[in-house]
């Protein structure tokens, strides 16, 4: 059976602050929303109208949700998923959460992605702006 992959509306993006920085935005926003800490850096992934202005940022990226939930023993997701985009030459950032994985693909290459997913045999589904499945 092909992995199915639901490609969200909305674009994120990530915003760096410094270690320890509390957001002093409301970043839980969008089909994701990620706050990370390092002992470096506090990255936070949100809808990217949310993204406060001056904000140290990168994106606009689509998120692409793998359909879950997979089993914490599934060995390769990201291997199997990233592979066409190497070959697609389009560069992402991965997440994982409890049930499933995350691509976030850059939004002006959103296409070259989806045709490259398609070539290897996935299924790509958009999605609705509430996050159900359309």
């Amino acid at each position: 059976m092909p992995r199915h992959l639901m490609e969200h509306p909305e674009d994120v993006s990530i915003v760096r602050l410094p270690s320890g920085e509390e957001p002093a935005f409301d970043w839980r926003t969008g089909p994701l929303a990620s706050l990370t800490r390092t002992g470096d850096e506090t990255s936070v992934v949100c809808a990217t109208a949310s993204v406060p202005h001056g904000a140290r940022t990168e994106g606009p990226f689509r998120a692409v949700e793998v359909a879950g939930p997979l089993e914490f023993s599934a060995v390769g997701v990201f291997v199997e998923i990233l592979s066409p985009l190497v070959d697609a030459g389009v560069s992402v950032l991965g997440l994982s959460t409890f049930d499933t994985d995350w691509v976030l693909v850059p939004t002006e290459r959103r296409d070259d992605a989806a045709t490259a997913w398609r070539r290897a045999g996935f299924v790509i589904t958009p999605t609705t702006l509430t996050g159900g499945r359309s």
